[in-house]
């Protein structure tokens, strides 16, 4: 999988931009933009007792089917309905029904000094992801999207899947709520690197060895708003929750399965909604 994520991804990349040079894409071309910032409360890491609370800077820039964001933007964007998550990325199809993309994005991995619990674990990398993404609307309000993540730097990130299903009810013209629920897995090695200990590590931290395989990581779901105070101006929050499953559950990290998350953020974005 991970030889396949190499080769397909350029290839990918490569059909958008060929689609763009043979005039495919019919939508207008323009620069489109958001900044704004993002206040959060989340789990440490997945299975930790303590929450961290931080404001985060967010921004997202668009020209036609690419787009270069931070992690959050795409809400503001997409109004509920983004799928193609932070980094630099691009969509390969999109009609009424169906969209494909791909992306590549930094990982920032995690380090021994992100919670005390970590003490004396070596650090997970720093690595560069691709990203292939997909949606599908099985009816106007309801949206099935998957997601394959592949660390294709080497650096024993390994890969991810996400499968997820979403409602949008967009209740006026400037507000709109929206939910949904799935499920993500893991290989091997990403479980590993993240809820595993190895023998070395178990010495040096004094928690006990543990080897996690292939499988469900987490189920989650939750609710988000966005909603428009002016043409340019938007509040946006989101609330979600998830349980965590399988080998990752077991992991001696994990002091409980399930984590809360809670967000709530102010945005201005320009200038596809100039007239709205």
């Amino acid at each position: 999988m991970h030889r396949l994520s190499l080769r397909v991804a350029p290839l990918l990349l490569g059909a958008g931009l060929a689609c763009d040079a043979h005039g495919q894409v019919t939508e207008a071309r323009h620069w489109d933009y958001v900044v704004g910032v993002n206040l959060s409360s989340s789990p440490e890491y997945p299975g930790a007792l303590n929450n961290k609370t931080g404001l985060k800077p967010l921004w997202a820039l668009q020209y036609g089917r690419w787009r270069f964001s931070t992690s959050g933007a795409g809400q503001v964007m997409g109004f509920g309905e983004d799928v193609q998550g932070p980094g630099a990325s691009t969509e390969l199809i999109r009609n009424s029904a169906f969209r494909l993309g791909a992306a590549l994005r930094i990982d920032s991995g995690r380090a021994s000094s992100d919670s005390a619990q970590f003490q004396g674990l070596p650090d997970v990398k720093r690595t560069l992801r691709t990203r292939l993404f997909g949606s599908y609307a099985l009816a106007p309000e309801w949206l099935a999207s998957a997601a394959w993540s592949q660390d294709v730097a080497g650096r024993k990130g390994g890969g991810v899947l996400n499968m997820d299903i979403g409602y949008r009810l967009r209740q006026t013209r400037h507000t709109e709520w929206t939910a949904g629920a799935g499920i993500t897995a893991g290989t091997s090695r990403n479980l590993q690197s993240y809820f595993g200990i190895s023998p070395e590590g178990s010495i040096s931290s004094g928690l006990p060895a543990y080897e996690a395989g292939a499988g469900l990581r987490d189920v989650h779901a939750g609710v988000g708003f966005t909603h428009a105070l002016t043409s340019r101006w938007i509040l946006f929050g989101a609330a979600g929750t998830s349980q965590l499953l399988s080998d990752a559950a077991r992991s001696p990290l994990v002091h409980q399965r399930s984590g809360n998350s809670i967000s709530l953020g102010l945005a201005y974005r320009c200038c596809r909604w100039a007239g709205d």
